[in-house]
């Protein structure tokens, strides 16, 4: 197990984390949403690092019961459109303590076959309430392999809109020996009304 150390007080401050055993996560960028239709990384993914980490930290959703996405360009943002095979399951609970589950995607709208469509990355909708909204990462490695697919590990813990947090598991890879060199986040449809979205290496 990894020891990790934090340089400030809050993740969304951060701008080195050391890990004994693993490597360091290198402050790259870091970008806030205000009523955004999407947010775009289209610098600072390339050959620098072998693993990048996106950090979501209080994503809070303009439309009530949308899902949050991303995709994956390799010609710099003019398309994201890579083409993807997925896994997901999830966890949720409801605050009235009514059900509770853990499953394959039940609801059948995360995993993709070899699609080029955006990549759910909540397997629920997400609450557009005043106190809701989502927080958690996503993994990408190597994306600048000229040999090798896309790998991406992501959880997120949504506040779902009918009051439950769900635990959402998304993984897979984009099925391209060609580099990725950008990334697109956004919701199904709707604006991101407000939340930060940070941007790491690991060294």
């Amino acid at each position: 197990m990894s020891l990790i150390k934090l340089n400030n007080n809050g993740v969304k401050n951060i701008t080195s984390v050391g890990s004994v055993g693993t490597g360091d996560l290198v402050f790259i960028s870091k970008q806030t949403a205000s009523s955004s239709a999407s947010i775009s990384f289209t610098s600072g993914i390339d050959s620098t690092y072998k693993e990048y980490i996106f950090y979501f930290n209080n994503i809070h959703p303009q439309t009530d019961v949308k899902r949050f996405q991303f995709n994956m360009s390799i010609d710099g943002g003019s398309n994201y459109n890579v083409t993807k095979t997925t896994t997901a399951f999830n966890a949720y609970h409801y605050e009235s303590d009514a059900a509770t589950n853990l499953g394959y995607d039940p609801d059948g709208n995360t995993d993709l076959a070899q699609s080029t469509g955006f990549q759910n990355l909540t397997n629920f909708s997400s609450g557009a309430d005043n106190d809701q909204s989502l927080s958690g990462y996503l993994n990408l490695f190597n994306p600048s392999s000229t040999t090798f697919v896309k790998h991406f590990i992501s959880r997120i813990n949504n506040a779902i809109s009918d009051n439950r947090p769900g635990d959402n598991f998304v993984a897979g890879y984009g099925n391209t020996t060609s580099a990725v060199n950008a990334i697109k986040f956004q919701f199904s449809s709707g604006n991101i009304d407000s939340g930060d979205i940070l941007l790491y290496g690991v060294n």
